[in-house]
């Protein structure tokens, strides 16, 4: 049964986004290990932070109710970044894996007490580790609402990593994966979709007995493909590519916040989440991962092998309301028609691939590609210097 959804003409829900990169070296096109070097140059700036690995970069935007505001942090944050690496001697790579050359392993981890621990734990994970994810954060009235919108988001985490696919390159070859992070990224043991979780207490519990189980150091271990924020009042869905471009990654907060809205929207008005196996939510997610956009992909209600175009034309249609009381329609419409037109992160990365898939040219091309949208040397200016609570951290 349709329900009418009562929707305010415009919503402030707050949006936050954190990007992964990769730092690749323009002489090899392999991994560099400077990370601790570009922060280093960077002083201290807190929206820039270390990953698990040397070779990986993140940033995190200051916290925005609207999508001019994101796009700008994006862009100003991936100049900042590019900036200091190319004085470090490396290149910054919107990609979701390494695509050239073979990776370090433990030398390559972090000098941090979390990531060592991590890395003593899971041995046998770091040989593909260093894969990179863009996260959207959007606020939320209570964990308990929260908990109602991860339950609403489950069976549309598979168009959105369609769409944002960005990593089908690695060693130096085509994968055969649109976003070959996906199924790295899966092997971790609470890399997983959401559950339909009754309440907060019983989210709380999951995490909780997933720790106890070893099967991560801390709750900010615990990297189910959307959760509550272990510090933040969010929902984080952590479930796509880091985006080639930053309008790659305006898209997928747009739609993303249109979601939350939408689903807290009926969550008011007592209609509940419509049931879905979760069997059906992986399969489709899998789906999603291989093909991309516009590949086939699996309707996560039904089984049934659909288009990707038609289950991503289904999550427009349920979110169009709440993209419409936030103004940003002409944004989002922009973007997908870019999507649509094939213009997706790994059919970017292949077209480049094919053109010359020498190490050394294909990374410099992924690093001009990052870096779209942005100006000269210091492109928009650094963003704002924010207090390290005022930024969504991952």
């Amino acid at each position: 049964m349709h329900v009418r959804l009562s929707l305010p003409e415009r919503n402030d829900l707050t949006l936050g986004v954190e990007e992964e990169f990769v730092l690749a070296d323009p002489a090899t096109g392999g991994v560099s290990l400077a990370a601790p070097r570009v922060l280093e140059l960077l002083d201290g700036e807190p929206a820039v932070m270390p990953e698990f690995l040397r070779f990986q970069i993140e940033t995190a935007t200051a916290i925005h109710t609207g999508l001019d505001g994101i796009r700008a942090d994006l862009l100003g944050l991936r100049r900042l970044v590019a900036d200091a690496a190319g004085h470090a001697g490396c290149l910054v790579l919107a990609s979701g894996t390494p695509p050239c050359g073979d990776l370090p392993g433990l030398p390559g981890v972090t000098a941090e007490p979390r990531y060592r621990t991590l890395a003593a734990r899971y041995p046998a994970l770091l040989a593909e580790a260093g894969t990179c994810a863009c996260h959207v954060h959007v606020g939320i009235p209570s964990p308990g609402l929260g908990v109602r919108v991860l339950a609403g988001l489950r069976p549309w985490l598979a168009p959105l990593l369609a769409i944002s696919a960005n990593s089908p390159l690695a060693h130096d070859e085509d994968s055969g994966w649109a976003s070959g992070r996906y199924p790295l990224w899966s092997r971790w043991p609470t890399a997983k979709p959401p559950l339909d979780w009754p309440d907060a207490t019983a989210y709380a519990a999951s995490v909780d007995a997933a720790v106890r189980r070893g099967e991560a150091s801390d709750a900010n271990g615990v990297y189910y493909y959307a959760r509550l924020s272990p510090k933040y009042p969010t929902v984080e869905i952590r479930v796509a590519d880091v985006g080639l471009t930053a309008e790659d990654a305006v898209l997928l907060a747009g739609l993303i916040r249109a979601l939350v809205v939408t689903i807290l929207a009926e969550a008011r008005a007592g209609v509940a989440p419509r049931p879905v196996r979760t069997a059906l939510v992986a399969a489709s997610l899998t789906a999603a991962a291989r093909g991309g956009y516009p590949g086939h992909g699996i309707d996560p209600f039904t089984g049934q092998v659909l288009p990707q175009h038609v289950l991503v034309d289904r999550l427009l249609e349920y979110v169009r309301p709440a993209l419409q009381a936030n103004g940003d329609v002409a944004t989002i419409n922009r973007q997908l028609a870019a999507v649509q037109a094939g213009e997706t992160g790994a059919a970017r990365q292949r077209a480049l691939f094919t053109e010359d898939g020498a190490p050394a040219a294909l990374v410099a091309k992924l690093a001009s590609a990052t870096l779209t949208g942005t100006t000269g040397p210091g492109g928009s200016g650094p963003p704002s210097r924010q207090r390290p609570a005022d930024v969504h951290g991952g």
